[in-house]
């Protein structure tokens, strides 16, 4: 696993902790992709973070040629994105994602 995608992973998991400590009612499952895209030919790395009962997905992608950028898509699990914005990797945090998983996972 690339570090980038090691850190970032690290940063979400610490994230879903917390959003589970504020929120133990809400299940959320964390995927990380750092094969299956590069097999489908797309050089990029992924984290995903569902939350299963809302039918929602937040999707943290790590381009190749982007070394520095994460775009951030929000959708379903069936692949629909409703928005897609671009970070920049150092400005990503817990409470980022933690906001993120609140606002999108929160009804």
């Amino acid at each position: 696993m690339k570090s980038k995608l090691k850190n970032l992973s690290e940063i979400v998991a610490r994230a879903n902790d917390s959003f589970y400590c504020k929120y133990n009612n809400i299940n959320t499952l964390i995927g990380i992709m750092d094969k299956t895209l590069r097999n489908q030919g797309m050089k990029a790395d992924a984290i995903t973070i569902d939350c299963i009962v809302q039918d929602k997905r937040i999707v943290i992608l790590l381009h190749d040629h982007k070394p520095d950028i994460a775009d951030i898509a929000l959708g379903n699990k069936e692949g629909h994105i409703y928005s897609s914005s671009e970070y920049q990797l150092n400005e990503i945090s817990e409470a980022v994602i933690v906001n993120m998983m609140e606002v999108n996972f929160i009804s």
